[in-house]
């Protein structure tokens, strides 16, 4: 058999797997069957913890670990990675994650994303010109406003006084000075990596679905929408933007309208960023196999998330390698799927138990679920 091409790119089964770990798995069980199979990994980064760590896996680069500001303005070592010679990979939640918070007490009232600011000019002041930042994870419902005010953004109350806000605060804000952001920032391409299409305010904003799992209660809840509908408006008086209804801006915790309105920034779908920062086109163009795969695919995967997004590149560019997914549920209709581009689904649970048990043994049924695949087309 002519020794075959393999591109891995599954995103993680949360909860169970990470993506370095699948990739890791499915590496193993091709080897076994066809040692002499070129493979190339590639592991899923979605914007939340992890994503510096798969890009770093996928590219290499230099790891680069500072000293910012944390959830509660308390200092914390955070690191992002430069790849490529002149692009970072930045998570927002190495700095203002839920566990930094957990440690003290959850309130997204009070908590501040300002140490992301100081990140992304730690880059910038590298020689940076290109950065992608992961929104996910985080433990701030503060618009993005405590990264634009450690860019140099200025914040002013009723009293004419320059402040930080944070969530809590957002109300008090009644002009923006962008004017006074940091000059090294011109000039500097910024991508979000974001993977909920919710806009900054509302019942399906920022601070109603997110803000609970971050410990809001719901008067307080109450209060972050308020707060961010008011930065909506002073966004739009000071600065021109109207981000309040853009898919996305309600990203952790309203940082995807931040990064829009203060910094330029463009918001993607964190598949497609993981797609052009690694080449994939490239690397897929010859390739007679790609591997992929989701803890669940269903009807939410058919909005562009790991497995479709994977699929519909493939066709794009032309190439003729089958993408198969390997997951670990398969919802009732996805007959869609093959319709954007995959060829074949195939869960991992081989004795069809309930994920609280599936999950002791994911990684061996993942294993044998690959390499049975194997076997098939070892014969064909």
């Amino acid at each position: 058999m002519k020794p075959k091409k393999f591109v891995l790119i599954p995103d993680s089964f949360k909860g169970t797997m990470s993506s370095s770990l699948i990739c890791s798995i499915m590496q193993r069980a091709i080897l076994r069957r066809l040692p002499e199979s070129e493979i190339k990994s590639i592991p899923v980064a979605d914007g939340g913890e992890g994503s510096v760590d798969a890009f770093a896996q996928a590219l290499g680069g230099e790891r680069v670990t500072v000293s910012v500001a944390g959830p509660f303005m308390n200092r914390v070592d955070s690191t992002y990675i430069i790849v490529n010679g002149d692009t970072a990979v930045i998570e927002m939640a190495s700095c203002a994650g839920l566990p930094l918070a957990e440690d003290h007490h959850l309130d997204p009232a009070s908590t501040t994303t300002y140490g992301v600011g100081e990140m992304l000019l730690s880059a910038v002041g590298r020689g940076c010109r290109k950065i992608i930042i992961g929104l996910g994870g985080s433990c701030t419902v503060d618009g993005g406003c405590g990264a634009a005010a450690a860019c140099g953004v200025k914040f002013i109350n009723k009293s004419g006084e320059t402040f930080v806000p944070a969530g809590g605060t957002l109300g008090e804000i009644v002009r923006i000075d962008s004017n006074s952001r940091d000059s090294r920032l011109e000039g500097i391409s910024i991508v979000s990596m974001c993977d909920v299409d919710n806009p900054l305010h509302g019942k399906s904003g920022a601070a109603y679905v997110f803000g609970p799992q971050k410990g809001a209660t719901p008067e307080m809840v109450s209060r972050l929408d308020e707060g961010l509908r008011n930065l909506d408006r002073v966004i739009f008086k000071s600065i021109g933007i109207d981000v309040g209804r853009m898919p996305g801006a309600g990203a952790a915790g309203g940082m995807g309208g931040g990064m829009v309105a203060f910094f330029g920034s463009s918001l993607q779908m964190g598949i497609e960023t993981v797609l052009d920062t690694v080449g994939f086109d490239k690397q897929v163009k010859d390739a007679d196999f790609v591997f992929t795969g989701e803890g669940k695919l269903d009807s939410q995967s058919l909005r562009g998330k790991a497995v479709i997004g994977i699929a519909r590149r493939v066709r794009s560019c032309r190439s003729t390698a089958k993408v198969i997914a390997f997951v670990g549920d398969i919802g009732d209709d996805i007959s869609q799927c093959y319709e954007e581009g995959v060829t074949a689904v195939f869960s991992i649970n081989r004795v069809c138990i309930p994920f609280s048990e599936a999950r002791k043994r994911a990684e061996s049924d993942l294993e044998l679920t690959v390499e049975n695949f194997i076997r098939l087309i070892e014969k064909i």
